[in-house]
């Protein structure tokens, strides 16, 4: 926590409260359909679907958190070139002209993340559920066949 003031504007409501800080846009008034501008940071993509990826010794296994998502919102997709593709949309609550908001901080729109599958992945048999908001794709791996190694005496 600093004490200091923000030389970018002074975007913090509060200098006690960390959590406060805005992500700082130099861009914000540039007609850039890009731009991070507090708006459409608000309401933009998924930027940051976390999704972990753990290799057991059967299967690669996929886990994202998508709270709020019915598993109809949510695509999985394995594209020929052995890409796994997670991609989804939550879709941003609706307005009443009566309501304040005093902070939007869940990000909605759509969202994508592509993951290239090792070679050992049988693209096949990927199953994929969703239970508590929590995404997991299981791709099993193929066996790989040990080399029969053949002792030779030397004489």
């Amino acid at each position: 926590m600093s004490l200091i003031p923000s030389f970018f504007g002074g975007r913090r409501s509060s200098v006690f409260d960390p959590f406060s800080l805005d992500v700082w846009d130099p861009f914000k008034d540039f007609p850039f359909p890009s731009s991070l501008s507090t708006s459409s940071l608000n309401n933009s993509a998924f930027v940051n679907t976390r999704i972990d990826w753990k290799e057991t010794p059967e299967a690669h296994v996929f886990k994202a958190d998508l709270p709020g998502l019915k598993k109809e919102e949510v695509k999985v997709e394995i594209e020929d070139d052995g890409v796994l593709q997670i991609s989804g949309e939550r879709n941003f609550e609706k307005e009443d002209k009566n309501d304040t908001w005093h902070r939007v901080e869940r990000s909605s729109g759509k969202f994508m993340r592509r993951f290239r599958l090792p070679e050992n992945a049988k693209m096949d048999q990927v199953k994929a559920s969703m239970e508590n908001g929590v995404l997991t794709v299981t791709v099993p791996k193929a066996e790989v066949k040990k080399p029969d190694v053949k002792a030779i005496q030397v004489s």
